[in-house]
């Protein structure tokens, strides 16, 4: 049976019990439900109104909800849809379910289906549904206005605007192909339309050229904390979270494994990673612990590498400082004094800090900030927010490179180039062979979106 002939339900307003629960309905057969659920006037499409729901088996009333009855292709999905905006008891949202189960060709939806047949109603491109994915997962002011933006279709305009550019160029060059003995077709159009596809190419490149601001602010930054046991790092993160993750102890090597924990440092995602302790004389579960320290740090955005007074030195591994990551020196515990012995490495910056007197606390909050708005801050041109957005149009950008420097080629062979480099922006917004990939993009949407 074709999925889309049958109509799907599910609650898309989040964990019960609550105030109120909303139950969604997609597909044709959503107004004649509506139809037996209600007595009197049908309500008018996109108009909300106070109905009575009827059990359709025996005539009792289920709940009094709101209606929303969504004429399509007027709606998110581009079908016939409904909104129940019943009371979100569990015994009130498990009797409308059950009456829903009653009718024919209707079923519970999947995770993402209602997104899933927007799509392929034309209701949203790919770009925009992963902005949408990206909106509910947002948690900081600036991921939440980013995926505004995408969903808004900021990024997937951009793509189509330059998608079609190439179909242009590409037929232009077929027409001076094809018709050149005709009068309406100027000499050499192809000549000047290479140098506008050169332009076309650059523009891609910058976009490319952007340090992965886009990726970076929908992940958020990785900050790790680094350094040698009871240098103050399970103290310091405890201090920024705001809360006890880490165990402290006078103990060394107390922290074994890598502890995770997500800021919100001005609007802007932060992941502060706590780390064991780096040190030469350690048994074999905190060598498997320093270990995976080290592999954090290699993907590490910022380094904090924390130094005590009192607190033997280690020499922070050759293969750190050729990361490209910034490192800071803390100098933690600086209200008991302060320690002439300085690492060999050059930092970027130093910041004294003392968690027990919260000396330094505030400029290194600062500081931190500052270097979010500087990595991840938010620029007026859409950002690149996946590696699958990123892989596309760097391919894109090889297949013009390709028919821009083959000079002398025979002109079907560099029109081919602009047809592989139009599908590659086409797979980004999802209108060109994308099949394979949508479970992948759907499977983590939430039932009932």
């Amino acid at each position: 049976m074709n999925t889309q002939q049958e109509t799907i339900y599910a609650v898309s307003s989040g964990a019960l019990p609550s105030g109120v629960a909303v139950i969604r309905l997609s597909g044709p057969q959503s107004g004649p439900i509506l139809r037996k659920l209600i007595k009197g006037r049908f309500p008018v499409s996109r108009e909300s109104c106070l109905k009575k729901l009827w059990d359709p088996v025996d005539g009792s009333v289920l709940d009094h909800a709101l209606i929303l009855w969504f004429e399509g292709p007027g709606s998110f999905t581009g079908e016939d849809t409904v909104e129940l905006h019943c009371h979100g008891g569990r015994a009130v949202v498990a009797a409308v379910l059950r009456a829903l189960s009653t009718f024919e060709k209707t079923r519970p939806a999947e995770q993402g289906e209602f997104t899933r047949r927007a799509f392929h109603n034309n209701k949203l491109d790919l770009t925009e549904v992963e902005g949408l994915a990206d909106l509910i997962d947002a948690e900081t002011d600036a991921q939440r206005r980013q995926a505004q933006r995408q969903m808004d279709g900021a990024l997937g305009d951009l793509y189509s605007q330059w998608r079609e550019a190439l179909i242009r160029s590409r037929a232009m060059i077929e027409a001076e192909l094809d018709f050149s003995d005709e009068d309406d077709i100027p000499d050499s159009v192809a000549d000047e339309i290479w140098v506008e596809l050169a332009k076309l190419r650059d523009q891609i490149v910058a976009h490319l050229s952007d340090a992965r601001r886009g990726e970076r602010l929908r992940s958020g930054l990785q900050v790790v904390l680094l350094g040698p046991p009871n240098a103050g790092k399970s103290s310091l993160m405890n201090k920024l979270a705001q809360r006890d993750v880490a165990i402290v102890t006078p103990e060394a090597g107390t922290t074994r494994d890598v502890l995770e924990v997500h800021l919100d440092l001005g609007g802007y995602p932060v992941t502060l990673i706590d780390t064991a302790g780096i040190r030469e004389s350690a048994g074999m579960i905190e060598k498997e612990g320093i270990r995976r320290a080290l592999v954090h740090a290699e993907k590490a955005d910022l380094i904090l590498w924390t130094h005590a007074p009192n607190v033997a030195a280690e020499e922070l591994p050759e293969s750190l400082l050729k990361n490209g990551a910034e490192i800071w020196r803390l100098n933690t515990k600086s209200d008991l004094g302060s320690d002439a012995d300085h690492d060999s490495f050059e930092t970027t910056q130093e910041i004294n800090v003392s968690v027990r007197e919260e000396g330094g606390m505030n400029a290194l909050l600062s500081s931190l900030e500052s270097f979010a708005e500087r990595n991840i801050g938010l620029i007026e041109n859409p950002l690149i927010t996946r590696e699958r957005h990123r892989s596309h149009l760097t391919q894109c950008v090889e297949d013009l490179n390709h028919g821009i420097q083959a000079e002398g080629f025979p002109i079907e062979l560099r029109g081919e180039d602009l047809r592989r480099a139009a599908d590659q922006l086409g797979r980004i917004t999802g209108r060109i062979d994308v099949e394979d990939l949508l479970d992948v993009i759907f499977r983590d949407f939430c039932v009932g979106k």
